[in-house]
């Protein structure tokens, strides 16, 4: 018997439609008209499961992109025998993903945080929050580098700041330069902190 594919359910395709539109245009430039039809969806059914409205859908969006690119991250992390080569594999995975869409797909996660920053409360800790979640995952994966917090936590930040920076720059430069040198720059301070450990032992 041929097994068919299950179907995304209507929720989901508008999620998912949503999630695409705002890496390729940002909140503003995404009505709910084109969401609905991206998701093949009738227009009511964005109310049906977001009575909130966009608003709502937007931070349904921001939640789910942020656990989604958490775990893909969270992949890469747990796949690399160590620290530097993690930092290696991500800022080149994340060039070539660029590149290959064109300079397109960017982080919806970022394009939206810089929307409603200081317009949105709601959607302004929405962001934070999956920032936040990034952080603790990545500091969570590398405790076994034997780095303290601070120090750990430190070169989190810089890691997802570069990473999230330089997608900026690209898209706009239309290179991937700007993601290599923020690997290299990231990479950098990974092996600075790694040698001052390995002094100390």
């Amino acid at each position: 018997m041929v097994q068919v594919a299950e179907q995304p359910d209507t929720r989901t395709r508008i999620v998912a439609s949503t999630c695409e539109l705002y890496r390729r245009q940002g909140m503003a430039g995404t009505g709910l008209k084109q969401i609905a039809q991206a998701a093949r969806a009738p227009f009511g059914s964005i109310y049906h499961f977001f009575p909130g409205g966009k608003g709502q859908l937007t931070e349904e969006v921001i939640r789910s992109w942020g656990l989604m690119y958490g775990d893909l991250v969270a992949q890469v992390f747990d796949s690399a025998p160590d620290l530097p080569t993690a930092i290696e594999w991500a800022f080149a995975g994340a060039a070539e993903s660029l590149a290959v869409t064109d300079y397109v797909d960017g982080c919806p996660v970022a394009t939206v945080a810089l929307e409603v920053a200081s317009t949105d409360e709601t959607l302004r800790l929405a962001t934070a929050d999956v920032f936040t979640d990034w952080i603790d995952l990545g500091v969570k994966r590398f405790e076994y580098t034997g780095l303290p917090q601070a120090k750990l936590r430190e070169l989190v930040i810089g890691f997802v700041t570069s990473l999230e920076g330089a997608f900026v720059l690209c898209r706009a430069m239309r290179s991937t330069e700007p993601l290599h040198a923020a690997g290299k720059v990231v990479l950098a301070a990974a092996h600075a902190a790694l040698a001052e450990v390995a002094e100390e032992d």
